[in-house]
């Protein structure tokens, strides 16, 4: 079990992340003509191209046992390839609210689901608590988001919640895969690096068929580039830094905050508003943190001692 501090540096690592990605939707608005395809594929394409890069030395050193756990790699790759594509075309065809809530919002059960099922993990009583009260604090936010600002996916709803879904499935597989991979002894740095290069590589022809309007202004070219370096090259390098130290259910619910962070900023900086149902979402997505980082087995303080070490984060 990781030492408090060690588990500390990893929920603070996501918390960083979270922040981070929270800002690529108020920043996607400064460049309006640019289709969701191309901003999935620039942020994750290059972003991942530059944390392989950084990374080299590690991968390199790493290679006999990341070739060792391809399989791993395949899974972490291809999932990296589809999450931007599925995430942004759904907050393009079901509207940002609804498509953040569906793509986020799931990725904590389909994290929980894998290692279940994969990894034969039991889940805490602590991060169900907590994970249900994220959960109803993200729909919450996601109808008065979508109330206040009119925003509707039309007759492409359901298309993008389906986008949505598979956005989340993709965003808890590399979670788990790039987890897997420093479990078998691969350094976090070269784990993220050549999952995130992988698929930084194959998102390449996307960006390629979809990005000729990247150039058409410097305000486009510094979306593009804010979008590769801040929120997907720094995020993801801190987001390593966190799997690496916890769980990956508990690292994707951690990334709640991050339609928190997009709803303030785009109630002080774009001018939307929010109802109070809204605020009352924001309060219980906060609730949900406070619950799953506190001490590990702190609810059976009020219950049953946990018996074995498994049932704790």
């Amino acid at each position: 079990m990781h030492s408090n501090s060690q588990y500390l540096i990893g929920m603070a690592g996501v918390f960083v992340a979270a922040i981070l990605w929270g800002t690529t939707g108020t920043a996607a608005t400064f460049a309006p003509e640019l289709g969701p395809l191309a901003i999935g594929a620039v942020a994750m394409g290059v972003g991942g191209l530059l944390q392989a890069l950084i990374a080299i030395k590690k991968i390199k050193d790493d290679w006999k046992t990341i070739g060792a756990n391809w399989n791993y790699l395949a899974i972490g790759a291809l999932a990296v390839v589809i999450y931007p594509l599925a995430f942004y075309a759904s907050m393009h065809l079901a509207g940002v609210a609804v498509g953040t809530v569906i793509s986020i919002g799931s990725a904590p059960l389909f994290s929980a689901i894998i290692e279940l099922k994969v990894d034969k993990q039991p889940l805490s009583r602590q991060w169900g608590i907590g994970a249900l009260v994220g959960m109803i604090g993200m729909v919450l936010l996601s109808i008065a988001e979508s109330t206040s600002n009119h925003s509707s996916g039309g007759e492409y709803a359901l298309t993008g919640i389906i986008l949505g879904l598979l956005a989340g499935i993709t965003y808890a597989l590399y979670s788990w895969s790039a987890r897997k991979m420093m479990q078998q002894g691969v350094s976090s740095k070269a784990a993220m690096g050549v999952t995130f290069g992988t698929g930084g590589v194959l998102l390449m022809p996307i960006l390629f068929m979809t990005g000729g309007s990247l150039l058409d202004s410097w305000t486009n070219v510094g979306v593009g580039i804010y979008m590769a370096l801040v929120p997907m090259f720094i995020g993801y390098v801190c987001y390593g830094i966190g799997l690496a130290r916890i769980k990956a259910s508990t690292a994707t619910t951690i990334t709640l905050i991050e339609p928190v962070i997009a709803a303030l900023l785009a109630v002080t900086l774009i001018g939307e508003q929010l109802l109070v149902m809204g605020w009352v979402g924001i309060v219980l997505i906060i609730l949900c943190l406070i619950i799953i980082t506190l001490p590990a087995g702190f609810f059976y303080k009020f219950g049953r001692r946990p018996t074995t070490s498994s049932e704790f984060l």
